[in-house]
């Protein structure tokens, strides 16, 4: 089963494993107080896709599709967030305020997606 929460949430031990899916660490936030198990900051959205976007919600189809194209070359990514995902529950904690559109909505949908296969 996978989730999202925002990293700036208290944890929770229903939580799982939480993965950290920023490709910066979080602002203001310590460590010890984000309690991420792991943190993939390669399967964030590239930084030019990132400052493209800029949380502009009219950008939001076509960053999706792009972001969608970056993960499709993340195998070895996607593989290991799937295994994570069979053994136990799985968290993915993101930064975004906005939390309808943001990469770790469309990360979500593509392991899903991709989990079937």
């Amino acid at each position: 089963m996978i989730s999202l929460k925002r990293v700036y949430e208290t944890p929770d031990a229903g939580d799982g494993t939480r993965v950290l899916i920023e490709r910066l660490w979080p602002r203001g936030l310590d460590k010890q107080h984000a309690q991420v198990d792991e943190w993939l900051k390669e399967i964030a959205p590239s930084t030019e896709l990132r400052k493209w976007f800029a949380h502009d919600p009219a950008k939001w189809p076509e960053f999706q599709k792009r972001y969608q194209a970056e993960l499709a070359g993340k195998s070895v990514l996607l593989g290991q967030l799937r295994q994570m995902a069979r053994k136990d529950k799985v968290t993915l904690v993101f930064a975004a305020k906005d939390e309808q559109h943001n990469s770790a909505m469309v990360l979500k949908k593509y392991l899903e997606q991709y989990m079937q296969q």
